[in-house]
This record gives structure tokens, C-alpha cells and sequence, in this order.
């Protein structure tokens, strides 16, 4: 819930590859004051069976950039294990990318939803509702 002095952040991703949620990701938030401030980790959670992550720390007052580390890579070794079960591995990692990082601005008041759309071999991000 945010208020007049602070923004809040929720999240949600979505396996483009299966047509399914994510479950399992582990996603860390940052935040700092200004530019030139200096990230402070606050916490993190992990993606439900939904894909989502509905207990993300709340923002400090005077946030102005957000970071979301969404940690990838362990979601799709284990997808590529259970898919490959029987058969010989073809890549040697899970994901080209294995960890992605999304860095915004946020205005005090302000809810900010940032679904992340993600296959093994790319990823899209956008402002949600």
C-alpha cells in the first residue's frame, strides 16, 4: 500500500515459452534516493504458483529508482531437468540469461506493477496496471 511519501512495487512474471506463470523465482529489490545514491538492499521474495511475488518489501520514503533482480537461471535448469528427463542435455545452461535486472523510476504515491514476460532465450518488461 503506498502512501503520499512513498511508491510501492509489485510483480508477476509469465513463461512465454509455456504459456504458464513462473513459480519459484527468487527476486530481490533494491532502492535508492537520487542517482548519485547508493543502492540499499531491502529483501526479497519468490514467485508463487501465480508467478507472483505479493510481499516485496516496502520502499524507504525518498525512493526514487527501483532495482528488481529476478534470479532466472535455477527456474530454468529445473524446468530443462524435468522437461529432459529421458534425454541427453543440449545446452549447457537452463537460460541465456540468468538473471535479469530491471531498474525504473518511481514518483512517491504511485503503485508500480512490472510484469517481466520471460523465455529461455529473451525477456520483456513493462509498466502493468
Amino acid at each position: 500500500m503506498s502512501t503520499d511519501t512513498t511508491a510501492s512495487v509489485s510483480t508477476h512474471i509469465l513463461d512465454t515459452s509455456v504459456g504458464r506463470p513462473a513459480e519459484g523465482v527468487s527476486i530481490t529489490l533494491a532502492a535508492r534516493s537520487g542517482s548519485d545514491a547508493e543502492w540499499v538492499a531491502l529483501g526479497g521474495s519468490a514467485t508463487d504458483a501465480d508467478g507472483r511475488c505479493k510481499d516485496l518489501p516496502a520502499l524507504p520514503e525518498g525512493t526514487t529508482h527501483v532495482r528488481l533482480d529476478f534470479e532466472v537461471e535455477t527456474y530454468f535448469s529445473k524446468k530443462q531437468a524435468e522437461a529432459q528427463q529421458d534425454a541427453p542435455r543440449v545446452r549447457d545452461s537452463g537460460a541465456f540469461f540468468p538473471e535479469v535486472a530491471i531498474t525504473f523510476a518511481v514518483t512517491p504515491g504511485e503503485h508500480y506493477h512490472v510484469p517481466l514476460l520471460l523465455n529461455p532465450f529473451g525477456y520483456s518488461v513493462y509498466r502493468g496496471s
